[in-house]
């Protein structure tokens, strides 16, 4: 740090000086000048372009706030997100180095703009003085973002314990929050919420037990590791027969059924991957969910992790058959306790809990006791697919016998820390971005992203005026031969950008988008995924409005064996890895890094505000399929059809008049800033309640006002059967609910459209 400060020193004596102003809350005559920019929503100086940083954070006071929008990253306990605090401060570092040189970024764009008082005012012809290049950028992140220096920094936090609410954690947070401070920068602080955790009873642990004809409970099945659970399961004891059910998704459970085994008032065996515990749609390798469980009647769920799941590449290290995979499965984010409202001690709520918490037991098995289980089970042989590799015999779909499932978790009260750094940003002379940056290491992220949600929903109200994007390290190094980036549309441009200007950590002489493009010519196809539930970055887009994104290298789509598991240490992914892991940290620090400096520095906001014209476009085609069969009752789809045209145009409109407007017109620049950065906000339902309906997004969201739930509405018209077996949704197509789906889609969408015009006084909206 001492050579960055002097870089620093010496920046600030080289830098041209300049006689600019920026906008500031002052008394006097001039002060209702800034009061009127800030009524007329043109204020934009105060962005946050958050990194994720995952771990623990310290106990402790939270200091007066600045005038910021914070943004947010998961702590967890899996040796991935350790490599974040290596991030957090390399990059960190990198960033104030960044900001010490003034002038233009021939990539970036201009240099940093200011406002001056003087209306007349002219920039010095020295503005431009002290020019700095990518090249320059780049030279700078290897000289901060050394690999020996991430790799030491990785090994030192792995050896704290990082569990939520431990003495261990609050160690690790008082480490982070320590190293923020190192770095100088404008302020460092914690903030403090008390959320309702599940935990094991030790003086009670979960337990399975065989249970014969007469329903006499027999031997124990051991457990293994008492501490390994599904935070949030429902509480008591239920006794089934075991049945296969492979994953658990709907259309394993309807497959199931159609052999002739019905799961309803069983005990089902289900496999870590493809989707989550507790999720209905695919997000992540972890394991199977106990939603559709419930759906279809079932008494509980037992989940393992499957070795044919993993890679049975010999030189790499795998899951011990003795370890079993925690995750939680609540249907959602957050406290579940308090749903819709931030958990902070000096309030109080209503005692009330979420609908997403399941109402059946679940626990995580080893593959050890899956083997024990599957020998006993008889009936059909499982469909080849469903097959795996712990017998040396078929898979049986079962059922078997009975066996008692005992799961005694108990709600506990408990503080969790989120740490916040800030650099803050400002339109004028002394070495700022344009925007602030804001890093944060967030807490509780093993149960359902708690520490970011709860923040978000203590600011919901004023993110989206602030917010520009959420950049997440959640999953940043799993692997090293495959390149991801599940984000919103808005960022992809920018990210395809990215990409050209890092190289590969591990193709020699290529830049990352050169090796995507290398095997798919289509690099978008390759690298962009929807963001997942499970991920900090979802609730910023689904729930608040501000676009998000999660970086992840993964092994050529292979799952990391030990994430959610004890065995998730510093040894074990740098062996998965093969020594890979200081260059793949420091590649991703340098994505990030890239990213952010764009995104804070640049004139206009690189977001391709065009992008959800195309999104639309992608679904009609989906929706097209249907238009016969909705013609033939009267119905029709034009409106969501005129509402997607509105918003290319609009989309259209705004791209010519910032093309036509002049360069040097800050107030006009901030005001285009101010529509940009509020598109992904336009296109959260206006229509339903955030307390009912927290995930408003109608692309990316969870409810009945989403396109995704209208698609599945529209399919129940070429259903010849009453629907999913056992599931709780509509059976048949109602034409009163699709046509309120189709009023919350279409206006929201036309919402947007007139949003992002800007002339309210001036559309014509032709329904």
């Amino acid at each position: 740090m001492e050579r960055l400060w002097g870089l620093l020193q010496r920046a600030q004596q080289l830098s041209p000086r300049s006689s600019q102003t920026v906008y500031q809350r002052v008394e006097g005559p001039q002060k209702g000048h800034l009061e009127e920019e800030e009524e007329d929503g043109e204020e934009t100086l105060a962005h946050f372009c958050p990194m994720e940083l995952k771990g623990p954070e310290p106990l402790g006071s939270r200091p007066r706030q600045p005038n910021l929008i914070p943004w947010a990253a998961a702590g967890r306990r899996a040796a991935p997100y350790l490599v974040l605090t290596a991030l957090l401060i390399f990059t960190g570092a990198f960033l104030l180095g960044y900001v010490a040189f003034r002038g233009s970024c021939q990539t970036c764009g201009d240099s940093v703009l200011v406002v001056s008082e003087d209306v007349n005012y002219e920039p010095d012809l020295d503005f431009h003085r002290g020019t700095l290049y990518w090249s320059d950028l780049q030279a700078m992140f290897l000289q901060f973002l050394g690999e020996g220096r991430l790799e030491d920094t990785i090994r030192q936090t792995s050896l704290r314990e990082r569990v939520a609410g431990s003495a261990g954690m609050a160690a690790l947070t008082q480490d982070i929050r320590a190293a923020l401070s190192r770095q100088k920068l404008d302020h460092v602080w914690t903030d403090t919420h008390y959320v309702g955790l599940q935990f094991p009873d030790p003086a009670h642990p979960n337990t399975l037990h065989w249970v014969d004809e007469a329903g006499k409970v027999g031997e124990q099945l051991p457990l293994e590791d008492p501490d390994v659970y599904c935070p949030y399961s429902a509480i008591g004891n239920v006794t089934g027969e075991l049945v296969y059910a492979h994953y658990g998704r709907p259309e394993d459970l309807q497959d199931l059924r159609a052999r002739g085994v019905d799961p309803a008032g069983r005990l089902l065996l289900v496999r870590v991957g493809v989707i989550s515990f507790a999720q209905k749609e695919s997000s992540s390798h972890l394991p199977p969910q106990v939603t559709n469980a419930q759906d279809f009647g079932a008494q509980g769920v037992l989940i393992y992790p499957e070795p044919a799941d993993f890679s049975q590449d010999p030189h790499k290290p795998s899951l011990s058959s003795q370890q079993a995979v925690y995750g939680h499965v609540h249907l959602g984010t957050g406290d579940p306790y308090t749903p819709g409202f931030p958990s902070f001690n000096q309030t109080q709520f209503p005692p009330v809990a979420s609908s997403g918490l399941p109402s059946i037991p679940a626990q995580p098995i080893t593959a050890d006791i899956a083997s024990r289980l599957l020998r006993k089970l008889k009936g059909p042989v499982a469909p080849q697919e469903w097959q795996g590799s712990l017998l040396g015999s078929p898979y049986h779909l079962g059922p078997g016998p009975g066996l008692r499932l005992a799961v005694n978790n108990h709600r506990t009260s408990t503080p969790i820390n989120n740490i916040f750094g800030c650099i803050e940003g400002r339109s004028e002379p002394g070495f700022r971005p344009r925007r602030s940056l804001l890093f944060i290491s967030w807490d509780g992220g093993d149960f359902g992203s708690v520490g970011s949600t709860e923040w978000l929903e203590g600011y919901l109200s004023v993110l989206h005026l602030k917010a520009v994007v959420y950049v997440s390290l959640d999953n940043a190094v799993l692997g090293d031969d495959k390149f991801h980036a599940k984000t919103s549309p808005l960022l992809t441009s920018l990210i395809e950008s990215v990409l050209k200007q890092v190289d590969s950590p591990n193709h020699s002489g290529q830049t990352l988008y050169e090796q995507v493009v290398f095997t798919n010519p289509s690099w978008d196809a390759e690298v962009i995924r929807p963001l997942p539930m499970d991920s900090s970055a979802y609730s910023f887009t689904a729930f608040v409005g501000v676009p998000a994104v999660e970086f992840s290298f993964v092994e050529d789509d292979q799952a990391y064996p030990f994430l959610h598991t004890k065995e998730d240490t510093y040894e074990n992914l740098h062996k998965v890895l093969q020594g890979r892991l200081p260059a793949v940290a420091q590649a991703v620090a340098q994505l990030a890094g890239q990213l952010l400096i764009r995104l804070s520095h640049d004139r206009l906001l690189p977001l391709d505000f065009g992008r959800y014209g195309d999104v639309v476009l992608r679904h009609i085609g989906n929706l097209n399929e249907f238009s016969g069969d909705l013609k033939a009752r009267g119905l029709t789809l034009q409106w969501v059809y005129s509402a997607r045209g509105d918003y290319i145009r609009a989309a259209e409109k705004l791209r010519q008049e910032i093309y036509s407007s002049e360069e040097r017109d800050e107030r006009l620049t901030r005001m285009y800033n101010v529509r940009i950065m509020r598109v992904e906000f336009y296109f959260l339902s206006q229509y339903v309640s955030p307390a009912d309906s927290p995930f408003r997004h109608i692309f990316m969201g969870r409810g009945d006002h989403t396109l995704g739930a209208l698609l599945d509405h529209l399919r129940l018209l070429r259903s010849n059967s009453s629907g999913t077996p056992g599931a709780t949704s509509s059976a048949v197509f109602q034409e009163s609910r699709f046509r309120r789906q189709l009023a919350l889609l279409t206006w929201t969408l036309q919402g947007a459209a007139n949003a992002l015009s800007g002339d309210v006084w001036n559309i014509d909206n032709n329904f």
